[in-house]
Parts: C-alpha cells; sequence; structure tokens
C-alpha cells in the first residue's frame, strides 16, 4: 500500500512537472499502468509469503513428527534394555539353583558312606543311602532323562520322605513333569512342597511353577491368584519380583 502512494505521489508530481507535455488522458493512462503494476506486485508479495507461511508450517511439522519418532525410540530402547536384563536375572536364577544343587551333591559325594549291610538301619534312617537315592535321580534329571527321572523322584520320597533333599526332589519332579507338557502332575508336585516345605527356599519358586502350570491348563484366573498370594507370602523373594512382571503382563 506504501508503494502505491508513494508512486502515485511521484506520478503527480512528475506530472505537474511536465504539465506540457501531456494530456489528462495520457496521464490516466500511465496511472492505471502504474496502479495495475503495483497490484501486481502486492499479489506476488501475498502469495510469497503465503509460500513462506507454508513452508514454515510444513518444517515444523516435520520437527514434530522428528520429535515424536525421538521420544518413541527412546521408549523401545527402554523397553529392549528391560528385556536384556530380565533374561539376565533368568540366566542368574537358573545357574545360582543348579550351582547349590551340584555344590550339595558334591558335598556329600565327598563322604564316605559305607553300603548299608543287612541288619543295619532301615533306608528311611540311613541318610547316606537317601543323598545317593537324590543324587542318582537329580542325575538323571540333568542328563535329559525326565521320565527316568520322576521314577526315581517317586521312590525317593517313598523311601525318604524325611530327607532334606525332598523338597528338592519335589520341585526337579514337578520341573520334569512339566517339560513333558504333564501340567496336572507338575501342578501337584509343586503343591505338595508348598503345603510341607512352605519354608524352604524353592517354596517361592514352586509357585511359580504352579501359576505356570495354571496357565498351562488355561486357568489363568487361578494363574494370577497364585502370583498375587507368591508376592504377599514372600514380598522380598525374587520370586515375587518375577510374579509382579508376570501378573503385568497376563492376560
Amino acid at each position: 500500500m506504501k508503494l502505491r502512494v508513494l508512486l502515485l505521489a511521484g506520478l503527480c508530481v512528475g506530472g505537474q512537472a511536465r504539465a506540457g507535455l501531456f494530456n489528462d488522458d495520457e496521464a490516466r493512462q500511465q496511472i492505471q499502468q502504474l496502479g495495475a503494476r503495483v497490484s501486481s506486485l502486492e499479489d506476488v508479495g501475498k502469495k510469497q509469503a503465503e509460500t513462506n507461511n507454508q513452508q514454515t508450517r510444513t518444517l515444523l511439522d516435520l520437527q514434530s513428527q522428528i520429535d515424536s519418532l525421538n521420544t518413541e525410540l527412546r521408549s523401545l530402547r527402554g523397553q529392549n534394555e528391560e528385556l536384556v536384563h530380565n533374561l539376565q536375572d533368568a540366566d542368574k536364577r537358573q545357574k545360582d539353583f543348579y550351582i547349590d544343587l551340584d555344590t550339595r551333591v558334591r558335598r556329600f559325594e565327598t563322604t564316605d558312606a559305607a553300603t548299608p549291610q543287612p541288619g543295619d538301619a532301615p533306608a528311611a534312617d540311613n541318610p547316606a543311602a537317601g543323598d545317593r537315592a537324590y543324587e542318582a535321580a537329580h542325575g538323571l534329571f540333568k542328563a535329559g532323562k525326565h521320565q527316568d527321572a520322576i521314577n526315581a523322584f517317586r521312590e525317593f520320597l517313598k523311601k525318604f520322605p524325611d530327607s532334606v533333599y525332598a523338597p528338592l526332589a519335589d520341585y526337579e519332579m514337578g520341573a520334569a513333569y512339566f517339560v513333558l507338557n504333564d501340567y496336572k502332575n507338575a501342578l501337584a508336585s509343586y503343591e505338595d512342597l508348598t503345603s510341607k516345605y512352605a519354608f524352604s527356599p524353592k517354596a517361592p519358586e514352586a509357585m511359580l511353577g504352579i501359576a505356570d502350570c495354571q496357565q498351562g491348563l488355561k486357568a489363568i484366573s487361578a494363574a494370577k491368584k497364585t502370583l498375587k498370594q507368591l508376592i504377599t507370602k514372600y514380598p522380598d523373594s525374587e520370586a515375587a519380583s518375577e510374579a509382579k512382571k508376570r501378573l503385568a503382563t497376563l492376560k
């Protein structure tokens, strides 16, 4: 608009200075031509401004999308780190379990226990015999001979129900059944451990096993209930921490 006024003012001044050179018609024609040029320049300016505004909006939209993608990427990295941490924890628990078992086995392997002779104490009163029976069953379990291990553990528990290895035998027998997809018998083994040996270090893990069996049997509500009971009963155990994670994802 300012440009239009300046041009028109200039025309008027110039027209007065050269009044003898142009008549009114020519002056009006030039004024119209100049006005048209000014309008054209203003239209170009408006279009350029609109183009700039559109480019600015496009850049802002792209920046917003980039920020959103960066946020999503950070979230995915966090989830990946959590999964790696969970896998490392599970691997550590498994290693600790077998280290504990192997330590116990080696301790009794170094014991010079005489073979029972006629007239010796009955099997149930002979700890050395019970230890050897458990070691044999445990060896089968480690070798992956799960059905043979189950048979050996059942015989061991029948003969040595008061052995210090009874909770471990129940736990490993439940694990062997679970590997064979026999969830009902696995459940029975784990429940036997939790009912008879509630203060055993394996009791919390046995409750996790119970929840796994219930999931395998499609009893999801029961599995959730078991996990909640585990958290309440053994709140400071690693199994309780795992139960909380499973509850968050169990549908």
